[in-house]
């Protein structure tokens, strides 16, 4: 008698627009195959994702929006705070992966209360020193990373290479 085949494992891949979201879905082939949730904060994305997906031959992602936050907008910040909580928990994903910004910070924090493995890789656009929240993302990431062999300690983050 042959073992069920295992559920495949989850990942939530979360990062605000822009360049931070050009650079999580330069990622996608490490995650090729699996279960993946994009989440961002333009619901223009969808469809460029999706038609990809197909055309790869790979799984139709699912796909979130969640607001946009900063922190000098304390109350759209708590909103996000929010809606990453109840994201995570509806998702309840194996691994949560981000290029920033504050949604990731928030998504690693709640992710690792409930027991994910998180990975943060600091955006490229951070030449000089690493963002505040790649800065606050040490605590809570499994795997911390830097684009920038020269931001690299051996305390970390870690470098491995650049996206972009």
């Amino acid at each position: 008698m042959t073992k069920p085949n295992p559920k495949p494992k989850k990942i939530l891949a979360i990062a605000s627009g822009g360049g931070h979201w050009i650079q999580l879905l330069r990622l996608r082939p490490a995650w090729s195959g699996l279960q993946v949730t994009y989440v961002t904060t333009t619901p223009d994305f969808k469809e460029e994702l999706l038609h990809d997906a197909r055309e790869r031959g790979e799984p139709v992602p699912d796909y979130a929006v969640l607001n946009l936050a900063n922190r000098w907008n304390k109350l759209q910040m708590i909103r996000l705070i929010l809606n990453v909580i109840v994201l995570v928990l509806r998702v309840r994903p194996h691994y949560i992966i981000t290029t920033g910004a504050a949604h990731g910070y928030f998504a690693l924090r709640v992710g690792k209360a409930l027991g994910c493995r998180t990975i943060w890789v600091d955006s490229i656009a951070n030449s000089e020193e690493l963002s505040l929240s790649g800065q606050l993302a040490k605590r809570h990431a499994d795997v911390w990373l830097t684009q920038w062999e020269h931001l690299a300690r051996p305390d970390g983050p870690d470098f491995q290479g650049a996206v972009l």
